[in-house]
């Protein structure tokens, strides 16, 4: 019978997150992660060859799991008022994750992806178009079902509630309960629900 694996990609990429949320790219190294983690640098360099695939993993697992639970809880076909759960549950995830959602606020270029190997860039392409793709759908969805103009809801279903959490994730601050409330308020008026 073989030993349980005490540090994993997913526990050495948590404690990744969290250095990054205290410190930014910088502070996330092999030898930082491996201390944040408990683990021999060994550890980290099994499954991380380079600090290159370090980021690119933490990136890439940080924002393709925002982007599946977000299109879980939009929907193929959303309605108004899906999309406006969907907005306010954006804000509820900052909230509830904040490191993480540093991670994305400071988008992909804070994670070099020029020192990525070549296919982790091409997962970043991948993961962006299927994004996209899959946004655009939910977007004309609502759009044809309100007759709200698609930027109007693209902004309804995204750029509100990055915008509201954004404000505070960048401060460091922690995002407060009302935004929530906020964010759903405003993105109810915008699709013409109030």
């Amino acid at each position: 019978m073989g030993r349980s694996v005490v540090h994993t990609h997913n526990t050495l990429l948590d404690a990744a997150v969290e250095l990054f949320a205290a410190g930014g790219a910088r502070a996330v190294t092999m030898s930082a992660v491996a201390r944040a983690a408990g683990a021999p640098s060994g550890s980290v360099y099994h499954r991380f060859p380079d600090r290159g695939t370090l980021l690119a993993d933490l990136w890439l697992r940080t924002a393709t799991r925002f982007e599946a639970a977000y299109h879980d809880r939009l929907g193929e076909t959303p309605s108004p008022e899906t999309a406006v759960d969907a907005a306010a549950w954006i804000v509820t995830w900052c909230r509830a994750e904040p490191a993480s959602a540093a991670v994305l606020q400071a988008g992909p270029t804070a994670f070099d992806p020029d020192t990525w190997p070549p296919g982790r860039a091409a997962e970043l392409v991948a993961a962006r178009d299927r994004r996209d793709v899959a946004l655009g759908a939910a977007v004309g969805s609502v759009a044809t079902a309100t007759g709200v103009p698609v930027d109007e809801v693209s902004f309804a279903l995204l750029g509100l509630p990055l915008a509201v959490a954004g404000q505070y994730l960048r401060a460091a601050e922690p995002v407060p309960a009302d935004a929530v409330d906020l964010v759903s308020r405003l993105a109810a008026r915008v699709l013409g629900l109030t």
